[in-house]
């Protein structure tokens, strides 16, 4: 395993959460607080170690296979959450440093479960701080470093992407790594501006407008105000708010095609219009079935703002849901599951695994039935390769795994059983607010230390898609092979 480079990515990773805290520096000086501090003094601790990785030990072999790749990965997301937790602790906004550490982490892995009962309580600086975790955890640091570092940028250091990128095939819509990364992070740039552009022109305030959208990009779901999105009470904003985080929940190649003018192309992918159907049909479920709550045109405004919000595991909201219909609430759980498209900074399991394993099932029954038959499992018109229908697999046997055994220790604390069940699939899916007590207006300052840390390790698992936090975990994968 090449630990120089390892350490060496690492120290990169410190210099950019280091150079990111200062725009919270500068937050806390504009409103003059004394909180920017913690993020001068953590920023600068933070750049100082990382120099010091990059230049004590500088690797001269720039190639990460993939044991080296997904570790490299994991301790860097892990690092992330560990000194972005320092502000919040040192400062005594968040005295708890597993509370901290939980708040950090749901940010970066953009879950956006917290522990605060009141934001509003927060100063400027932290509240940005949280936000801004979603931002730069949404479309990955380590995508930021592949864009930014040319000895990085290498077609061969594919696995460094493949272990921060959401779903089971990461595609190059363009040849060179490097130049991939500087597109995908300029349209997540242009994206997130168009949204902050249009809650601008509605009469947002500055602060909230900015803080709203590098949050709805990240799908991570940080709000500034205690009521989150229905402090906002308008139609214009949640509905702007509701078609960006719908928009963040497409595969980003689909808009490096647009922009390259192969529209057919772009148009030809499978999963979107299962993307879009998914979230039309139970748009159309839930409305009609809280119409005995709300007038019609409301219940179609609350329903699509729910499922765009759960099925991208962005986890905004605007009211209590708990007291939905069953069938509302059914529909939310599985949407929690299926997650948005692969390519996106969505979280779950991601409607290309789904359909995946459906193609898969169709395919083994008409074997059944015509065993001479040879059939092949097609996406988008094209093959899909035997490994990746392996590793499909082999993560679904590995997501129920975790799930189950997350699921037995967090039911020691003896919470209620939607409490329980919906608070570790939210949080391994990267959702954020489950039901019950975790619902969207709970939050899980109530859960036992050692809930909080079963949670920390499911976020974590659920953003770097399991495998990688799996594998540094293992200690054969640190032996010398």
């Amino acid at each position: 395993m090449n630990k120089r480079l390892i350490l060496y990515i690492l120290g990169w990773v410190m210099i950019v959460e280091g150079a990111a805290m200062q725009v919270c520096t500068a937050t806390s000086l504009i409103y003059r607080e004394h909180e920017g501090l913690f993020f001068l003094i953590t920023g600068a601790a933070s750049a100082l170690l990382g120099l010091l990785c990059i230049k004590v030990k500088k690797p001269k072999n720039m190639v990460l296979y993939q044991k080296a790749g997904f570790a490299a990965t994991a301790l860097s997301w892990i690092v992330l959450a560990l000194i972005g937790a320092m502000p919040f602790w040192l400062s005594g906004e968040i005295p708890n440093f597993v509370d901290a550490f939980f708040e950090t982490t749901s940010g970066f892995t953009t879950t956006g479960a917290t522990i605060l009962p009141h934001v509003e309580e927060l100063s400027h600086g932290m509240l940005m701080w949280r936000s801004l975790m979603n931002w730069l955890g949404g479309m990955g640091v380590i995508v930021f470093l592949l864009a930014l570092i040319p000895k990085l940028g290498g077609q061969q250091n594919i696995y460094l992407m493949r272990a921060e990128s959401p779903g089971p095939i990461v595609g190059k819509a363009v040849p060179k790594m490097r130049q991939y990364a500087a597109m995908l992070y300029g349209i997540y740039i242009g994206l997130t501006l168009m949204e902050m552009i249009l809650l601008l022109c509605g009469g947002m305030e500055l602060f909230d407008a900015i803080n709203t959208s590098i949050a709805t990009a990240g799908t991570g779901g940080f709000g500034v105000r205690d009521s989150n999105i229905a402090a906002y009470d308008t139609h214009y904003f949640q509905t702007v708010i509701a078609i960006f985080m719908m928009l963040f929940g497409i595969n980003f190649s689909f808009y490096i095609l647009l922009i390259a003018r192969k529209f057919k192309q772009a148009f030809k992918i499978e999963e979107l219009w299962y993307y879009l159907g998914f979230i039309a049909v139970s748009t159309i479920i839930i409305a009609f079935n809280i119409m005995s709550i709300y007038p019609a045109g409301e219940a179609f405004h609350q329903s699509f703002f729910y499922v765009s919000s759960i099925i991208t595991t962005t986890g905004f909201g605007i009211g209590d849901v708990n007291h939905w219909p069953m069938l509302s609430k059914a529909v939310i759980l599985v949407l929690t599951f299926t997650g948005a498209m692969a390519g996106s900074t969505g979280g779950g399991f991601k409607i290309s695994r789904i359909v995946l394993l459906a193609k898969e099932a169709k395919k083994e029954i008409s074997l059944l039935v015509h065993p001479r038959n040879v059939k092949t499992v097609k996406m988008d018109g094209k093959s899909i390769d035997h490994n990746i229908m392996r590793n499909t697999s082999v993560y679904l046997v590995v997501y129920l795994g975790i799930f189950v055994f997350s699921f037995l220790f967090i039911s020691i604390e003896g919470k209620d059983f939607l409490t329980s069940f919906t608070s570790v699939a939210a949080t391994l899916n990267n959702t954020g607010p489950g039901l019950s007590l975790v619902g969207p207006v709970g939050n899980y300052e109530g859960m036992s230390i050692l809930s909080k840390l079963v949670l920390i390790f499911d976020m974590l698992a659920g953003r770097l898609e399991l495998f990688p936090i799996i594998l540094l975990l293992s200690p054969t994968a640190w032996k010398k092979s």
